[in-house]
């Protein structure tokens, strides 16, 4: 982004009260809920360009740690978006404690309220039930980070190694480590 956001504490609240509300839709973690991260911050908001917004997710998923560190490089982005080095700890902290404070509070009740009555069946429903969720919302920030990529017939190395990758994940218990050291490989000698 070339100019300087001008973010008043209106907005700063938006952010904050955004990331709450997501909060308790990220019910596959943090990640689930980036295409709508998306849509708020780069495409209603302007706040991110979209190289920001793949750049949080992408650097926070490679480092080591939790995953939800891409939270706090979005909100970081935000900050220094609006203006410095001030203004990016004022992002990063909005958006973890709003991230954080809902889901953690309401998994820590139901827990406890889950553990204590584990044998009703609306609660072995539930559990169940909320699976294929999980995976539509993983499957839909997928989409957002590999549509941002490019011509698919033009990648198709790319798009071949993520079919890949996927099928071996899904059907065999080759830790994921080896996969990631094979595509660093595959992308070290320029295959993809």
């Amino acid at each position: 982004m070339t100019e300087v956001l001008q973010m008043n504490w209106s907005e700063w609240l938006r952010l904050f009260t955004h990331f709450l509300s997501l909060s308790l839709m990220a019910v596959g973690g943090a990640i689930s809920a980036a295409p709508d991260m998306h849509r708020f911050l780069v495409d209603q908001q302007g706040w991110l360009s979209d190289t920001q917004f793949n750049a949080s997710i992408t650097i926070a998923q490679a480092a080591p740690g939790p995953n939800i560190l891409f939270v706090a490089l979005i909100g970081w982005n935000v900050g220094l978006n609006a203006g410095g080095l001030q203004p990016a700890f004022l992002g990063l902290s909005l958006a973890m404690a709003g991230m954080l404070l809902p889901s953690s509070t309401l998994t820590y009740l139901a827990s406890r309220w889950g553990h204590e009555n584990r044998e009703l069946r609306a609660v072995r429903a539930f559990k169940q039930g909320m699976a294929p969720i999980v995976i539509a919302l993983l499957i839909s920030t997928g989409w957002i980070l590999a549509s941002a990529h490019g011509d698919p017939v033009r990648d198709w190395p790319l798009w071949l190694v993520t079919v890949v990758s996927t099928v071996v994940v899904w059907r065999t218990r080759l830790h994921i480590l080896w996969l990631l050291a094979a595509g660093a490989a595959l992308g070290w000698f320029g295959l993809v």
